[in-house]
């Protein structure tokens, strides 16, 4: 894994989250480490075909989801993460990687993407740790929203 991977999701992540809640994201530090889906979370997996391949997995905190979608819906309060709060996060996930891909486009990487899924760690049984690049984004006033990319 090449850390620059992760720059095109970064620039994005900062760019859709400005446009849809008006809020500057401030990025944390970049590590590696293995992806464990942890309790109380939201997760969106998006998988990633082309000239690069591998998945890119978003975490949230279930609270600071609800947040998101919440802001994202123009202060609409969601009180659980229902179908149109799965249908929010899951197209918040849909427009980082989508726009991502256009920049790796820009940069001469052919890549396409998968839609992306939206899971709780509840009901996932079948998910092996994997290690990932690692970039967490805190979104002021809602929490932070976790960028995995597995991507080679």
């Amino acid at each position: 894994m090449k850390a620059e991977v992760i720059n095109p999701f970064l620039e994005s992540a900062r760019r859709v989250i400005e446009q849809l809640i008006q809020v500057s994201p401030s990025p944390g530090n970049l590590g590696v480490k293995n992806v464990e889906l942890v309790d109380d979370h939201i997760w969106i997996m998006i998988g990633m075909t082309g000239q690069l391949s591998g998945n890119i997995v978003f975490g949230l905190n279930e609270q600071v989801a609800l947040r998101m979608v919440s802001a994202m819906m123009g202060g609409f309060v969601l009180t659980e993460i229902d179908e149109m709060g799965k249908s929010a996060i899951s197209e918040l996930g849909n427009m980082i990687s989508g726009n991502a891909s256009t920049i790796l486009s820009n940069q001469g990487i052919v890549v396409d993407i998968t839609p992306p899924q939206v899971m709780k760690s509840e009901n996932l049984t079948t998910f092996v740790p994997q290690r990932a690049l690692y970039i967490p984004l805190t979104v002021e006033g809602i929490g932070e929203l976790d960028i995995q990319v597995m991507i080679s």
